[in-house]
């Protein structure tokens, strides 16, 4: 079998973009500061990653107000959920094709 890295997305190379999306994927929408605690990451990573992801439509933002205070949510498009099953099923196909 040959093995090959060209199915795999290059948006899901960081960790943190994994992350990203394996909670968005178990999950409709989840808060920014939920987000930034379970990946222990700075608001400013988490934000330059979810920017990278919004650009490429794999996740959708929605704003809005709880009180007084802003809320950001976001959750995967289903793009962003087919892109990142399709890189997970490379990923596999990949793990699998090595030699034991």
């Amino acid at each position: 079998m040959k093995i090959s890295i060209d199915s795999l997305q290059k948006a899901f190379e960081s960790r943190v973009r994994l992350g990203i999306m394996s909670i968005l994927i178990l999950h409709d929408w989840v808060e920014f500061v939920e987000l930034k605690e379970l990946l222990k990451v700075t608001d400013g990573n988490l934000a330059s990653h979810l920017s990278a992801l919004e650009k490429l439509h794999f996740i959708q933002t929605k704003k809005q107000f709880i009180g007084n205070k802003p809320n950001t949510s976001y959750a995967a498009t289903k793009l962003g959920r087919e892109s990142f099953g399709n890189h997970l099923n490379a990923l596999e196909t990949l793990i699998k094709g090595f030699p034991k």
